[in-house]
């Protein structure tokens, strides 16, 4: 239909304005107009009874290579209502990398993006990026360039700083991917390599992303005992480099750390703003985090071959380095103990069955009188390519980064082929109704809705995207609050979402009663940066 009327819908617009009753006018993929009672003269559907919103977006999600691999891309995202999301997050994107040469690397980031497919094009963000501006897509897509990738693709795992012409190939890199559309950069600091990258670095890499109005978007050093120490790090690079900043996954980890450091982290935050600089945070609606088994690893072993870790000398240093502090260095074992990590995701044999069970249950079902020697014998049969889920969070302290006026909603969710995966990657966009505003009342519904659309849209500077209004783009959801439900659990974490009746997308209808349509008219995102070029 070229032009049709959405009739009936008790509208939600994404600005966290109240509700109201009002049909839409869709013309050629936009919104036309939007008011009480439109004419009856267009075809249409009904809402009558049900809440229309803006498509919600999924600021960050690692589906990068999921549109090349995955037959099934889309539904269990179009049943959430996500139809915008933006991949490349955490310093971790597909490109610029070559999937013959940097194996390595992908390798590194299988737990998170999943496995590369054959022919992925990652050699470039261009070639990336016009892939899939390419293929018939279910949802929109833009991308974030990941620093972490771009060091990996100038000097592999190399720790040493970036000589002369090293830099100027990454700062080459980081044009090259606003050319082809990125929103911004993302920052993976507590991962390899991008730890080793030095302030004076960063300001090198940021350099264009500010002056072309860009997005830095940041996994922190640290988010336990050095949470505010992390987030002063980050203030002041993006102050330096004068370029906008958003937070990824703000939260406070770590038992000793709980209702007490995110208060202090959100302080710094809140001095940033007054002194006008510009900056965000995202979060997601659980008390658990996903990750990979590497992250438990301590800092000294970090370069440690898996085989070490099947020797007798191995699995003795590793049990030594976990049970003591590292400055700098967030020790989940320590911190939040080893019943509260659970195994998520594994590639050989030995510990399918294990996948959703916490590392002390494992542990005694495998002989190990240590948590730490199964730990061990993981990384020396799984290397990097094992998942995991820790429980390091409150949720009184996940309630208050909510409820902040500058927080927008993500899922975090990780593409990696894990058995047991976070529960986020098929519910996190219902959880934040039913648990946040309909069970908690932590937050008004209109105030949900904006921190679902609007306020990520703005964050990546997607222009018609994120509110209902006249001009934006028709990404339009319709349902019922009461019976849009998430059922993903840690314990049976592959449950699609229901209850989402109709899912448009650039005016198509894309979704209806949790089935996918056969219309395929997402698109690329491209950031502010895309248009400036030249």
């Amino acid at each position: 239909m070229e032009a049709w009327i959405l009739r009936g819908g008790i509208v939600c617009d994404g600005t966290a304005r109240p509700p109201a009753r009002a049909d839409i006018l869709v013309k050629e993929g936009r919104i036309a107009a939007i008011a009480p009672h439109l004419p009856d003269t267009l075809p249409g559907f009904q809402a009558d009874g049900c809440l229309v919103t803006p498509g919600f977006v999924d600021q960050h999600r690692h589906c990068d290579l999921a549109p090349f691999r995955d037959a099934a891309f889309g539904r269990l995202e179009l049943a959430q209502g996500i139809t915008s999301t933006v991949v490349g997050n955490c310093g971790l994107s597909a490109a610029p990398l070559d999937p013959n040469q940097d194996h390595d690397f992908f390798a590194y980031m299988a737990p998170v993006l999943g496995p590369v497919p054959a022919g992925a094009p990652c050699a470039s963000h261009a070639a990336y990026a016009a892939a899939l501006a390419g293929r018939p897509l279910p949802l929109h897509i833009g991308f974030l360039a990941g620093l972490g990738s771009v060091r990996y693709a100038v000097k592999g795992f190399s720790p040493s700083p970036f000589a002369a012409q090293e830099l100027a190939r990454g700062v080459q890199l980081v044009e090259e991917a606003l050319d082809a559309g990125a929103c911004g950069v993302s920052l993976g600091m507590m991962y390899r390599p991008e730890c080793y990258t030095l302030p004076e670095e960063y300001a090198a890499l940021l350099a264009p992303v500010a002056r072309r109005g860009g997005v830095l978007c940041t996994h922190i050093r640290g988010e336990g005992d050095s949470l505010v120490a992390s987030v002063q790090e980050v203030l002041k690079l993006a102050r330096e480099a004068g370029v906008r900043l958003n937070i990824s996954h703000f939260k406070a980890t770590g038992v000793r750390n709980w209702r007490s450091s995110i208060f202090r982290a959100i302080d710094c935050l809140e001095n940033a703003r007054a002194g006008g600089q510009d900056v965000t945070a995202d979060f997601y609606p659980y008390d658990g985090g996903s990750t990979t088994l590497l992250s438990l690893l301590p800092p000294p072993l970090a370069d440690c071959p898996p085989e070490f870790f099947a020797t007798a000398a191995g699995r003795t240093r590793l049990r030594r380095e976990l049970y003591r502090d590292h400055p700098g260095w967030d020790n989940m074992v320590t911190a939040i103990g080893w019943e509260r990590i659970l195994l998520s995701a594994v590639t050989g044999p030995g510990y399918l069955a294990d996948q959703g069970k916490d590392f002390c249950q494992i542990a005694a079902t495998h002989g190990f009188d240590d948590p730490a020697d199964l730990m061990a014998d993981l990384l020396a049969s799984e290397g990097g390519n094992a998942g995991i889920i820790v429980l390091s969070m409150d949720w009184a302290d996940v309630q208050t980064v909510a409820k902040l006026p500058y927080t927008a909603l993500i899922s975090d969710a990780l593409y990696g082929d894990a058995g047991s995966p976070h529960p986020r990657l098929y519910g996190a966009f219902p959880r934040m109704l039913r648990k946040l505003v309909q069970e908690d009342h932590c937050l008004t519904l209109e105030q949900a809705i904006a921190k679902m659309t609007a306020l990520p849209a703005r964050c990546l500077g997607l222009t018609g995207r994120g509110v209902l209004a006249p001009g934006a783009c028709a990404d339009l959801l319709v349902f019922r609050p009461e019976e849009f439900a998430d059922h993903a659990t840690y314990t049976a974490p592959k449950q699609f979402a229901t209850g989402m009746r109709l899912v448009f997308v650039n005016g198509r209808l894309a979704f209806r009663h949790d089935t996918m349509e056969p219309a395929r008219a997402g698109t690329l995102l491209r950031g502010p940066a895309y248009t400036q070029k030249g």
